[in-house]
Formats: C-alpha cells, structure tokens, sequence
C-alpha cells in the first residue's frame, strides 16, 4: 500500500462509509482504558456502509480489525497499523416480534436482556450483566453460568472477508463453549436472529436482579477491566475449579505488575489502576500463569483477546509468552 492514510480517509469519507476518523485513540474504544491510535478508524451507520468498509480495506489491502465496545480486548501500546470497524450504536436496532428477536451487531447486551424480560421471553438471564455487543457476544459465543448466546440463535447476518452479506443458520456457525466457526474468518456480524421461549417476566427479572446483585458484590466495577481474563472449561472445573479460584490459591490476588493488579475482588479479573499499559498486562498475565503452571501444573488459557499493532488478534495468553 502506497497510499497515506490521509489520503484514504478522504477515499473513504467520498464513498460515504460512516464516521471516519484519523489517529483515533484506541483508549477510549476498549473498557481497559488501553492502546496507542488506530491510523483509520470507521463507525458505520449501516449494513451497506459495512459492506463497502470491507470491499474498500480489501482493495486497499489495509490491516482491517473489527470490534464492538471492545470489553473483550487488549489493544497495544503502539495501537493498530491498519483501520478499525466499529460496530456500535448506529447498528444497534432490537425488534422483538412473539419468541423472536431481531438485533443489530452494535446492540448493548445489557439492553437485549432487559427488552427480552420486559417482552415477557426467558433464556437470556445469564447475559444481563455482560458489557458488551451482541456482534462480539455472538462471535465468541459469550454468556456466563456457562450458557452461551449461540443456544438461542436461529441464523445471522454478517458480512464476509469478501464484503458478501450472508445468512448463516445456528448449525453453520457451529457454536461450542465461547466459540463459534465465525472466529478468525474475517467476517463482520451486522444482524442476529434470537428465539427464546415465553416465560414469567418477574421470574426473569427476579433472575436478572439477583446476578445484578452477585456481580455487584464480587466484581470490580469501578476500575478498568475486561471482564474474565482466564477462559474456564468444564474440564477445569472438575478438576480444579474456576479459574478465578485456582488464581486466589495461588496467592495473586492484589498481585501487580506496573499499574496492572490482579483484583482484591476477583482473582479472574486484571483492573488498570491508572496508566496501565498492555506490556503491563501482558506481564501480569504471563505472571499468573507461570505461577499456576508452577503450582498445579495448569496452563491458564486467556479469553481476553490482543489486538497487535499489524492487526493480528489471539487470545491474550500466546502475545505474553
């Protein structure tokens, strides 16, 4: 690529693909509060202007990342070489029509739970207090009580490392524990179908408070953070417990490398305390998991994913060996 990303910008603002920004802080688009500037970052307003961001990065052959709120993400101190896509607020629609819910990628999850219960629909419960985008929430098959989204899905749109817009059934995208087949093909998640069955709407919010109140009470929610930085599996359960658990026996919490401390809150979450960089969290993570591997002989793998500044993403775990 010859050109400039100035020069891009102004390609890209001419076909009218969204918000165009240049030198954008990556800081202020992941719930850590870290990474250096993306070159060329693009918050489009519709399925179409999604499409022509891909057909366009494609072209130009740019490094192209895509993120929701990025609550899932490390991003590096250098930033990204490259143009983000941001699926947010205006792709964010929700329609509910009998059992079935119809959500933009950019939705809240937070917001998708409440309007199911309000709607008088049960099965998404465990995602009431997740931060982040149904995109991503697909993508990774999120959820928590270890159920995951793609348990309600019924087909969804995305748009391809070819800029095709496609429908793919619940079969299709092969979903398993925070995992689904979308994972590393490149594609864009711009729609999903839900289907959830009637329930009793104050059981369904009685539900939702509770795990309102447990979070409250166990989770960090006034510093930094991305949520679960350690993925847990059933194996491990069984075998060792939870992985926030293995991490307070293994005497981490508070455990700090640089402005990145292991929370006094749980021991599964990593919180910036200020000016926390990813070498920082990388650091810690590799920390966390060279003591546990010393301890019990387990390999802690990480859910959270990094972002590298060529704009690679794998999961956290593999950027700080």
């Amino acid at each position: 690529m010859t050109k400039s990303y100035s020069q891009l910008a102004a390609q890209l603002k001419r076909l009218d693909v969204g918000k165009v920004l240049v030198d954008e802080p990556l800081s202020k688009h992941n719930s850590w509060k870290i990474g250096g500037t993306a070159d060329l970052l693009i918050e489009p307003g519709s399925v179409e202007q999604t499409a022509a961001t891909v057909r366009f990065v494609r072209e130009q052959q740019v490094p192209l990342v895509v993120i929701g709120q990025g609550t899932n993400l490390l991003f590096d101190d250098a930033g990204v070489r490259g143009l983000v896509l941001k699926i947010g607020e205006q792709l964010s629609g929700i329609q509910i029509t009998g059992q079935r819910i119809v959500a933009g990628g950019g939705a809240w999850v937070p917001q998708l739970a409440k309007l199911s219960m309000r709607a008088g629909l049960t099965g998404l419960e465990h995602t009431i207090g997740i931060p982040g985008t149904v995109g991503g929430l697909v993508m990774m098959n999120g959820g928590s009580q270890r159920k995951g989204i793609g348990e309600n899905v019924v087909r969804v749109k995305i748009i391809d490392a070819a800029s095709n817009v496609k429908l793919l059934s619940r079969a299709e995208c092969d979903f398993s524990y925070r995992h689904s087949a979308l994972q590393g093909t490149g594609c864009v998640v711009v729609e999903v179908e839900l289907e959830c069955p009637s329930g009793r709407r104050t059981e369904v919010r009685r539900e939702m408070i509770d795990d309102l109140r447990t979070r409250r009470q166990k989770l960090p929610r006034k510093q930094p953070n991305c949520g679960s930085v350690f993925l847990s599996t059933s194996e491990m359960h069984a075998s060792v417990g939870p992985p926030g658990k293995i991490i307070e026996d293994a005497g981490l919490k508070g455990c700090r490398v640089g402005q990145a401390e292991v929370s006094h809150q749980h021991a599964n979450f990593i919180v910036n305390l200020g000016g926390a960089s990813s070498a920082d969290i990388l650091g810690l993570i590799a920390k966390i998991r060279k003591t546990v591997s010393q301890q019990i002989g387990f390999d802690l793998l990480c859910e959270v994913r990094y972002v590298s500044p060529n704009g690679g993403i794998s999961p956290a775990h593999l950027a700080a060996e």
